[in-house]
Protein backbone atom coordinates (compact mmCIF):
# COMPACT_ATOMS: atom_id res chain seq x y z
CA UNK A 1 0.00 0.00 0.00
CA UNK A 2 1.67 3.36 -1.19
CA UNK A 3 1.05 5.65 1.56
CA UNK A 4 2.74 8.63 0.26
CA UNK A 5 0.83 11.82 0.49
CA UNK A 6 0.12 13.98 -2.04
CA UNK A 7 1.55 17.68 -0.77
CA UNK A 8 -0.42 20.27 -2.67
CA UNK A 9 1.53 23.53 -3.73
CA UNK A 10 0.53 26.16 -1.63
CA UNK A 11 -1.37 29.31 -3.15
CA UNK A 12 0.44 32.08 -3.55
CA UNK A 13 -0.91 35.65 -2.91
CA UNK A 14 -1.55 36.59 -5.96
CA UNK A 15 -3.60 33.66 -6.65
CA UNK A 16 -5.93 33.98 -3.81
CA UNK A 17 -6.19 37.38 -4.53
CA UNK A 18 -7.28 36.33 -7.85
CA UNK A 19 -10.02 34.04 -6.04
CA UNK A 20 -11.24 36.66 -3.05
CA UNK A 21 -10.34 39.87 -4.74
CA UNK A 22 -13.93 40.98 -5.08
CA UNK A 23 -14.52 39.79 -1.86
CA UNK A 24 -12.16 41.71 -0.03
CA UNK A 25 -13.17 45.00 -1.85
CA UNK A 26 -17.22 44.48 -0.66
CA UNK A 27 -15.02 43.62 3.20
CA UNK A 28 -13.28 47.12 2.86
CA UNK A 29 -16.79 48.59 1.74
CA UNK A 30 -18.22 46.79 5.07
CA UNK A 31 -15.51 48.03 7.21
CA UNK A 32 -16.21 51.37 6.44
CA UNK A 33 -20.03 51.04 6.61
CA UNK A 34 -19.19 49.50 10.35
CA UNK A 35 -17.01 52.38 11.26
CA UNK A 36 -19.59 55.74 9.95
CA UNK A 37 -22.49 53.46 11.64
CA UNK A 38 -21.02 53.31 14.94
CA UNK A 39 -20.35 56.76 15.11
CA UNK A 40 -23.49 57.86 13.93
CA UNK A 41 -27.13 56.05 13.91
CA UNK A 42 -28.34 58.01 10.68
CA UNK A 43 -25.98 56.78 9.08
CA UNK A 44 -28.23 53.32 8.12
CA UNK A 45 -31.03 55.77 7.62
CA UNK A 46 -32.42 54.67 4.29
CA UNK A 47 -32.70 58.05 3.53
CA UNK A 48 -29.11 58.75 3.83
CA UNK A 49 -28.22 55.65 1.96
CA UNK A 50 -30.23 56.91 -0.75
CA UNK A 51 -28.12 59.92 -0.33
CA UNK A 52 -24.98 57.61 -0.92
CA UNK A 53 -26.03 56.37 -4.28
CA UNK A 54 -27.18 59.66 -5.41
CA UNK A 55 -23.86 61.27 -4.41
CA UNK A 56 -22.05 58.30 -6.09
CA UNK A 57 -23.67 57.91 -9.11
CA UNK A 58 -21.31 60.26 -11.31
CA UNK A 59 -18.06 59.03 -9.39
CA UNK A 60 -18.99 55.75 -11.06
CA UNK A 61 -20.11 56.88 -14.33
CA UNK A 62 -16.32 58.72 -14.87
CA UNK A 63 -14.62 55.79 -13.34
CA UNK A 64 -16.39 53.40 -15.75
CA UNK A 65 -14.46 54.78 -18.06
CA UNK A 66 -11.24 55.52 -16.49
CA UNK A 67 -11.72 51.61 -16.24
CA UNK A 68 -11.03 51.03 -19.88
CA UNK A 69 -8.04 53.53 -20.32
CA UNK A 70 -6.46 51.80 -17.20
CA UNK A 71 -7.47 48.12 -18.75
CA UNK A 72 -4.96 48.52 -21.25
CA UNK A 73 -2.77 50.04 -19.31
CA UNK A 74 -3.31 54.04 -20.11
CA UNK A 75 -5.04 56.04 -18.02
CA UNK A 76 -6.62 59.06 -18.86
CA UNK A 77 -6.23 62.20 -17.02
CA UNK A 78 -8.64 64.53 -18.48
CA UNK A 79 -12.20 63.18 -17.54
CA UNK A 80 -12.84 66.27 -15.19
CA UNK A 81 -12.35 68.82 -18.20
CA UNK A 82 -14.47 66.16 -20.77
CA UNK A 83 -17.55 66.19 -18.02
CA UNK A 84 -17.58 70.06 -17.71
CA UNK A 85 -17.15 70.37 -21.05
CA UNK A 86 -19.59 68.51 -22.17
CA UNK A 87 -22.22 70.00 -19.30
CA UNK A 88 -21.46 73.34 -20.86
CA UNK A 89 -22.17 72.60 -24.59
CA UNK A 90 -25.31 70.58 -23.40
CA UNK A 91 -26.34 73.34 -21.86
CA UNK A 92 -25.53 76.40 -24.65
CA UNK A 93 -27.79 74.20 -26.47
CA UNK A 94 -30.47 73.94 -24.24
CA UNK A 95 -30.04 77.52 -23.68
CA UNK A 96 -30.11 78.17 -27.68
CA UNK A 97 -33.85 76.33 -27.72
CA UNK A 98 -32.62 73.21 -28.87
CA UNK A 99 -35.03 70.06 -27.25
CA UNK A 100 -33.61 68.91 -24.44
CA UNK A 101 -32.81 65.42 -24.70
CA UNK A 102 -31.30 66.60 -28.86
CA UNK A 103 -29.46 68.77 -26.50
CA UNK A 104 -27.97 66.18 -24.07
CA UNK A 105 -27.17 63.53 -26.88
CA UNK A 106 -25.22 66.16 -28.56
CA UNK A 107 -23.63 68.09 -25.95
CA UNK A 108 -23.02 65.44 -23.36
CA UNK A 109 -23.05 61.74 -25.42
CA UNK A 110 -21.23 62.80 -28.79
CA UNK A 111 -19.43 65.57 -27.36
CA UNK A 112 -17.92 63.27 -24.78
CA UNK A 113 -17.03 60.50 -27.92
CA UNK A 114 -15.50 63.30 -30.05
CA UNK A 115 -12.82 64.41 -27.16
CA UNK A 116 -12.40 60.83 -26.25
CA UNK A 117 -11.42 60.06 -29.71
CA UNK A 118 -8.94 63.18 -30.04
CA UNK A 119 -7.43 61.76 -26.96
CA UNK A 120 -7.15 58.58 -29.10
CA UNK A 121 -5.95 59.82 -31.87
CA UNK A 122 -3.37 61.79 -30.83
CA UNK A 123 -1.79 58.33 -28.54
CA UNK A 124 -2.40 56.94 -31.75
CA UNK A 125 -0.43 59.61 -34.18
CA UNK A 126 2.51 60.22 -31.52
CA UNK A 127 2.83 57.46 -29.64
CA UNK A 128 3.22 59.28 -26.86
CA UNK A 129 1.97 57.62 -23.50
CA UNK A 130 -1.87 58.55 -22.90
CA UNK A 131 -0.85 60.18 -19.28
CA UNK A 132 1.08 62.97 -21.27
CA UNK A 133 -1.37 63.61 -23.60
CA UNK A 134 -4.62 63.60 -21.64
CA UNK A 135 -2.73 65.77 -19.28
CA UNK A 136 -2.30 68.02 -22.25
CA UNK A 137 -5.40 67.70 -23.00
CA UNK A 138 -6.68 68.17 -19.66
CA UNK A 139 -5.60 71.97 -19.82
CA UNK A 140 -7.00 72.41 -23.80
CA UNK A 141 -10.46 71.44 -22.95
CA UNK A 142 -10.36 73.45 -19.50
CA UNK A 143 -9.18 76.74 -21.49
CA UNK A 144 -11.77 76.07 -24.43
CA UNK A 145 -14.78 76.08 -21.43
CA UNK A 146 -13.23 79.26 -20.14
CA UNK A 147 -13.00 80.70 -23.57
CA UNK A 148 -16.65 79.30 -24.38
CA UNK A 149 -18.25 80.42 -21.31
CA UNK A 150 -16.31 83.93 -20.66
CA UNK A 151 -15.38 81.93 -17.29
CA UNK A 152 -18.59 82.34 -16.25
CA UNK A 153 -21.27 79.58 -15.05
CA UNK A 154 -24.07 79.30 -17.47
CA UNK A 155 -27.51 78.01 -15.96
CA UNK A 156 -31.35 79.06 -16.69
CA UNK A 157 -31.86 75.21 -17.88
CA UNK A 158 -35.08 74.05 -19.17
CA UNK A 159 -37.16 72.55 -15.70
CA UNK A 160 -37.13 69.39 -17.33
CA UNK A 161 -33.76 68.74 -17.80
CA UNK A 162 -33.14 68.61 -13.94
CA UNK A 163 -36.80 66.80 -13.36
CA UNK A 164 -34.84 64.09 -15.08
CA UNK A 165 -32.37 63.23 -12.85
CA UNK A 166 -34.56 64.07 -9.76
CA UNK A 167 -37.09 61.59 -10.88
CA UNK A 168 -37.01 58.55 -8.53
CA UNK A 169 -37.88 55.39 -9.81
CA UNK A 170 -41.09 53.99 -7.24
CA UNK A 171 -40.46 57.32 -5.41
CA UNK A 172 -37.03 56.01 -3.58
CA UNK A 173 -34.44 55.42 -6.60
CA UNK A 174 -32.75 58.12 -8.04
CA UNK A 175 -32.51 58.32 -12.02
CA UNK A 176 -29.04 59.14 -11.63
CA UNK A 177 -28.03 55.93 -9.68
CA UNK A 178 -30.30 54.14 -12.16
CA UNK A 179 -28.50 55.75 -15.61
CA UNK A 180 -25.22 54.56 -13.71
CA UNK A 181 -25.96 50.99 -13.49
CA UNK A 182 -27.60 50.77 -16.71
CA UNK A 183 -24.13 51.77 -18.06
CA UNK A 184 -22.29 49.15 -16.12
CA UNK A 185 -25.02 46.95 -17.12
CA UNK A 186 -24.13 47.70 -20.86
CA UNK A 187 -20.18 47.79 -20.40
CA UNK A 188 -20.60 44.42 -18.36
CA UNK A 189 -21.87 42.78 -21.49
CA UNK A 190 -19.40 45.02 -23.48
CA UNK A 191 -16.36 43.27 -21.65
CA UNK A 192 -17.44 40.12 -20.72
CA UNK A 193 -19.66 38.50 -23.94
CA UNK A 194 -18.54 40.65 -27.22
CA UNK A 195 -15.18 39.91 -29.09
CA UNK A 196 -14.77 43.83 -28.53
CA UNK A 197 -13.84 43.25 -24.90
CA UNK A 198 -11.80 40.13 -25.32
CA UNK A 199 -9.67 42.24 -27.44
CA UNK A 200 -9.53 44.96 -24.90
CA UNK A 201 -8.46 42.62 -22.42
CA UNK A 202 -5.78 40.88 -24.70
CA UNK A 203 -4.14 44.27 -25.29
CA UNK A 204 -4.31 45.41 -21.69
CA UNK A 205 -2.79 42.16 -20.79
CA UNK A 206 -0.02 42.11 -23.30
CA UNK A 207 -0.02 44.68 -26.07
CA UNK A 208 3.62 42.84 -28.00
CA UNK A 209 1.03 39.59 -28.19
CA UNK A 210 -1.88 41.33 -29.21
CA UNK A 211 -0.64 42.43 -31.98
CA UNK A 212 1.52 39.43 -33.34
CA UNK A 213 -2.08 37.92 -33.14
CA UNK A 214 -3.69 40.66 -35.45
CA UNK A 215 -5.74 42.42 -32.94
CA UNK A 216 -5.55 46.33 -34.60
CA UNK A 217 -4.11 48.35 -31.03
CA UNK A 218 -4.59 51.66 -32.78
CA UNK A 219 -8.63 50.77 -33.31
CA UNK A 220 -8.88 49.66 -29.75
CA UNK A 221 -6.86 52.33 -28.61
CA UNK A 222 -9.17 54.92 -30.19
CA UNK A 223 -12.52 52.84 -28.86
CA UNK A 224 -10.94 52.81 -25.33
CA UNK A 225 -10.64 56.79 -25.16
CA UNK A 226 -13.92 57.14 -26.72
CA UNK A 227 -15.65 55.03 -24.54
CA UNK A 228 -13.87 57.09 -21.77
CA UNK A 229 -14.65 60.28 -23.69
CA UNK A 230 -18.76 59.13 -23.63
CA UNK A 231 -18.56 58.52 -19.78
CA UNK A 232 -17.52 61.67 -18.68
CA UNK A 233 -20.41 63.27 -20.99
CA UNK A 234 -22.73 61.24 -19.22
CA UNK A 235 -21.15 61.95 -15.24
CA UNK A 236 -21.17 65.96 -16.86
CA UNK A 237 -25.30 65.62 -17.50
CA UNK A 238 -25.39 64.17 -14.10
CA UNK A 239 -23.59 66.70 -12.04
CA UNK A 240 -24.88 69.40 -14.66
CA UNK A 241 -28.65 68.59 -13.82
CA UNK A 242 -27.70 68.12 -10.16
CA UNK A 243 -26.60 71.56 -9.48
CA UNK A 244 -28.61 73.39 -12.09
CA UNK A 245 -25.42 74.86 -13.95
CA UNK A 246 -22.79 74.45 -15.57
CA UNK A 247 -19.50 75.98 -13.91
CA UNK A 248 -16.53 76.35 -15.83
CA UNK A 249 -14.35 75.03 -12.97
CA UNK A 250 -17.04 71.90 -12.31
CA UNK A 251 -15.29 68.65 -11.83
CA UNK A 252 -11.52 69.68 -11.24
CA UNK A 253 -10.17 67.54 -9.76
CA UNK A 254 -12.38 64.60 -10.52
CA UNK A 255 -9.52 62.36 -12.72
CA UNK A 256 -8.58 61.75 -9.12
CA UNK A 257 -12.25 60.23 -8.30
CA UNK A 258 -12.57 58.53 -11.44
CA UNK A 259 -8.70 56.96 -11.15
CA UNK A 260 -9.82 56.20 -7.73
CA UNK A 261 -12.91 54.22 -8.29
CA UNK A 262 -10.99 51.92 -10.80
CA UNK A 263 -7.75 51.76 -8.96
CA UNK A 264 -9.77 50.55 -5.46
CA UNK A 265 -12.22 48.34 -7.45
CA UNK A 266 -9.25 46.05 -8.33
CA UNK A 267 -8.34 47.40 -12.09
CA UNK A 268 -4.52 46.64 -12.24
CA UNK A 269 -2.28 49.36 -13.27
CA UNK A 270 -0.33 47.38 -15.66
CA UNK A 271 -3.80 46.65 -17.88
CA UNK A 272 -5.20 43.64 -18.54
CA UNK A 273 -7.19 42.99 -15.23
CA UNK A 274 -10.27 44.44 -13.73
CA UNK A 275 -14.42 44.09 -13.57
CA UNK A 276 -16.64 46.34 -14.02
CA UNK A 277 -18.94 45.46 -11.31
CA UNK A 278 -15.66 46.33 -8.96
CA UNK A 279 -15.69 49.74 -10.15
CA UNK A 280 -19.19 50.16 -9.21
CA UNK A 281 -18.13 48.89 -6.13
CA UNK A 282 -14.89 51.24 -5.52
CA UNK A 283 -17.49 54.02 -6.61
CA UNK A 284 -19.37 53.46 -4.13
CA UNK A 285 -16.34 53.31 -1.50
CA UNK A 286 -15.98 56.83 -2.51
CA UNK A 287 -19.54 58.17 -1.92
CA UNK A 288 -19.46 56.14 1.19
CA UNK A 289 -16.34 57.71 2.25
CA UNK A 290 -17.49 61.28 1.49
CA UNK A 291 -20.65 60.85 2.52
CA UNK A 292 -19.60 59.08 5.77
CA UNK A 293 -16.45 61.70 6.74
CA UNK A 294 -19.14 65.01 6.15
CA UNK A 295 -21.53 63.23 8.88
CA UNK A 296 -18.29 62.80 11.08
CA UNK A 297 -18.09 66.86 10.21
CA UNK A 298 -14.41 65.60 9.84
CA UNK A 299 -13.16 68.68 7.03
CA UNK A 300 -12.86 68.14 3.38
CA UNK A 301 -8.98 68.03 3.32
CA UNK A 302 -8.68 65.30 5.50
CA UNK A 303 -11.12 63.59 3.00
CA UNK A 304 -8.25 64.47 0.33
CA UNK A 305 -5.57 62.32 2.33
CA UNK A 306 -7.65 59.40 2.86
CA UNK A 307 -8.37 59.45 -0.59
CA UNK A 308 -4.93 59.89 -1.20
CA UNK A 309 -4.12 57.19 0.96
CA UNK A 310 -6.63 54.73 -0.26
CA UNK A 311 -5.26 55.03 -4.08
CA UNK A 312 -1.12 54.18 -2.81
CA UNK A 313 -2.28 51.15 -0.95
CA UNK A 314 -4.48 50.21 -4.30
CA UNK A 315 -1.45 50.30 -6.69
CA UNK A 316 0.93 49.35 -3.92
CA UNK A 317 -1.04 46.15 -3.46
CA UNK A 318 -1.16 45.57 -7.36
CA UNK A 319 2.50 46.19 -7.90
CA UNK A 320 3.20 43.45 -5.21
CA UNK A 321 0.80 41.07 -6.23
CA UNK A 322 2.69 41.69 -10.25
CA UNK A 323 5.85 40.82 -8.91
CA UNK A 324 4.44 37.82 -7.14
CA UNK A 325 3.68 36.55 -10.96
CA UNK A 326 6.75 37.32 -12.05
Amino acid sequence: MDNTKVVKPKKSFSQIWENFGTAAILLLLVGFIAVFSADNSNFLTPTNLINILYQSSDKIIIGLGEFFAILIAGIDLSVGSILALTGLLAGKLMNAGMPVLLAVFLGCIVGGGVLGAINGLLVNFTGVHPFIITLGTNWIFRGLIMIISDARAVSGFPPQFKAIINYRLFGQIPMAIIIALFLAVILWFVTTRTKLGRNIYAFGGNKEAAWFSGINIKFYTLIVFIISGICAGIAGMVITAKTGAAEPLAASGYETFAIAAAIIGGTSFFGGKGRVWNVVIGGLVIGLINNGLNMMRIDSFYQQVVMGALIIAAVSLDTFIMRQKK
